[in-house]
């Protein structure tokens, strides 16, 4: 099996077809999802799956399936988008975690390995984080891996226009020692 990134307690890997029940128990969970404001059905689960997978065929990336090395258990998902911002493409880290491993660092501990990933290996000059503004745990972990809130913005979602901050991190101001 590939990897795509690795950190000290994670591996990082394309999400496949055998992943569809631990995929389905992080976004048919309606605290995981809060800001989606939507339920996902198992439809919505298999083409959000198909997403990523069209995504690693024409970008190299998408979100990626977290694996906890020392139990080998899917603990979430995490990685790097193209999303929309206001008219443009921000690529954008992304994750989402099984609520049993909330509080532990896996966020953090992958999102860093994404702004490594995407500064190093694909030559991006910025990343971003989009946020709903009352999503205090995301917050903390862009904070954490040296991001600084940039806009206030509305996005439109399954139920409507929803508040959010565009958190970024740009390569030549990353004094937080993600390389």
């Amino acid at each position: 099996m590939s990897f795509v990134l690795e950190t000290e307690r994670l591996l990082m890997r394309q999400l496949e077809q055998r992943d569809f029940a631990d995929l389905a128990e992080i976004l048919q969970d309606p605290q995981v999802m809060y800001a989606y404001e939507h339920h996902f059905t198992d439809a919505d689960v298999q083409a959000w799956l198909r997403r990523q997978q069209a995504r690693y065929a024409a970008y190299g990336f998408g979100l990626w399936a977290l694996i906890d090395k020392r139990t080998g258990q899917m603990v979430g998902q995490a990685g790097l988008t193209w999303q929309p911002c206001e008219g443009e493409q921000v690529l954008e880290i992304g994750y989402l975690l099984k609520r049993r491993f909330w509080h532990m660092g896996y966020a953090q501990k992958a999102a860093a390995a994404c702004v490594r990933h995407a500064f190093t290996q694909l030559g991006a000059q910025k990343v971003c984080s989009i946020i709903k503004t009352d999503n205090i745990p995301s917050i903390r972990v862009a904070q954490a891996i040296g991001m600084t809130k940039e806009k206030e913005f509305t996005a439109r979602y399954y139920n409507g226009d929803v508040r959010h901050f565009l958190f970024s991190l740009s390569r030549k101001d990353n004094k937080g020692g993600i390389p």
